[in-house]
């Protein structure tokens, strides 16, 4: 048993002083408020203390972009050509490397639970690895060593994307990513095993990589129980081309196959029509917003709002990881709407935090995460509230400054299962992130 001191705490409404959490078998087992001082033996956490943040939707090998793809212009489609030369170089040890020191920095971000949107499945001419699953299970790996929950949510990419009439072939570094057949997929995905810091989940890439014919119906069937994800309407070309093929929208098409539920999370869903939001809202499904990635690619900006009002949760991404800032997630999601209506306040900020943490683990199968309460994971982290960002606002405005103000850098622990990862913003299970993610980063370019 152990007890954390927590100096602030945010309780899902507002910010606490002084609070006593009780530690058990990875899990909080009792909050006590009103505790002024720190009880003997405990573990002082100075700050604000949050529910570990949930990172819904990630793509680790992207991380090498960074920086790479800023050079010039272009279009979210001219980022994908760059995308595909660091796939093309990958290999299961490589991509440990590159993951491990990925989960790093995010658990120096507060990230405690990460959703790996995982595609690059098999060797470069898409021959399957002795061990199938070997890239999925580096993956697995890499979460266990950084210290961090991972939802690995395996994806179906069957198809090269939307042409009149039909579906292109995968090519050049695609070709990798896919199993063949919706059946061989299942196939491989049914042998992945979950742990004590493993969920399993399931994803389609997108409605141009996996079509009706190859069974939306029965891929939500076999998939039932576990979250599913899936990129939607990212890009007005791809509407488009699902206009044109189909007669109907990504999210219409989907509707019209019972894809949607609680359970499914739409990632981006920037360019949807009413009756889009309406679908998804009314299914209950969870959206993933990623305005980093969004900005970066110049996609647009996705109607959160109006989402959240037609019934969807709605969790974060680093996506690109073009940053890791789940902080920075939360405080775009509310500024870029903002611009676009110049009016404020379409988010408080406590709505925020929650998107962060309670709603993003839900999205991800960890419901018992996200909150500090006896019950829950101990999964916490803590933001400095001196620092040059912070200093000067009450601990009572804490949310506030989590998000309008903080950053990563302002992460100071993070705390997965009751056991201490990141003590005083120094990872203590990877030593020198940077160093390795430098050299991580320099493999995957072959």
């Amino acid at each position: 048993m152990l007890t954390y001191w927590l100096e602030h705490a945010w309780l899902g409404t507002h910010v606490e002083p002084g609070v006593a959490l009780t530690v058990a078998d990875g899990r909080i087992t009792a909050v006590r408020t009103e505790a002024d001082t720190p009880p003997p033996g405990a573990t002082v956490l100075r700050g604000l203390t949050l529910p570990g943040l949930a990172n819904a939707h990630s793509h680790a090998f992207h991380r090498a972009l960074r920086g790479t793809v800023q050079v010039g212009s272009g279009t979210f489609w001219t980022w994908r050509d760059i995308m595909y030369s660091v796939a093309y170089h990958l290999t299961p040890d490589s991509y440990f490397d590159l993951a491990r020191a990925v989960y790093a920095e995010m658990a120096l971000a507060g990230i405690t639970c990460v959703g790996e949107f995982h595609y690059l499945h098999h060797q470069i001419d898409g021959t399957p690895y002795d061990n199938p699953n070997a890239m999925g299970e580096a993956l697995i790996a890499a979460a266990g060593e950084a210290g961090i929950r991972i939802t690995l949510l395996d994806t179906a990419y069957l198809h090269g994307g939307l042409i009149r009439g039909g579906y292109r072939p995968l090519e050049g570094a695609q070709v990798r990513f896919g199993d063949g057949t919706a059946d061989r997929w299942y196939e491989r995905w049914a042998q992945l095993k979950g742990g004590d810091r493993v969920r399993i989940g399931a994803a389609l890439h997108s409605v141009r990589a996996f079509s009706d014919r190859d069974g939306y119906t029965t891929f939500r069937l076999r998939t039932e129980g576990v979250p599913t994800h899936i990129h939607l309407s990212e890009q007005p070309a791809e509407n488009e081309a699902c206009l044109a093929v189909h007669g109907r929208t990504p999210a219409r098409l989907l509707a019209d196959s019972g894809f949607w539920g609680r359970g499914t999370t739409a990632v981006h869903a920037t360019h949807l029509t009413g009756e889009d939001i309406a679908l998804l809202g009314g299914s209950g499904s969870t959206v993933c917003m990623c305005p980093t990635t969004e900005r970066d690619l110049a996609d647009g900006i996705g109607p959160a709002p109006q989402l959240r009002r037609a019934g969807c949760s709605v969790s974060l991404g680093s996506d690109s990881h073009a940053v890791i800032d789940l902080l920075e997630e939360a405080r775009a999601m509310e500024l870029d709407e903002r611009l676009r209506s110049r009016t404020r306040g379409h988010w408080t900020a406590s709505q925020l935090l929650r998107a962060a943490t309670e709603d993003g683990h839900a999205g991800l199968g960890w419901p018992e995460a996200g909150r500090l309460e006896a019950g829950a994971l101990a999964d916490f982290t803590t933001i400095a509230l001196d620092t040059v960002r912070t200093a000067g606002p009450v601990p009572r405005l804490g949310a506030e400054t989590a998000v309008f103000a903080a950053t990563a850098a302002d992460v100071r622990h993070t705390v997965v299962g009751g056991r201490q990862i990141v003590r005083d913003g120094r990872h203590l299970l990877v030593d020198d992130v940077p160093g390795a993610l430098a050299r991580a980063i320099a493999a995957s370019r072959g």
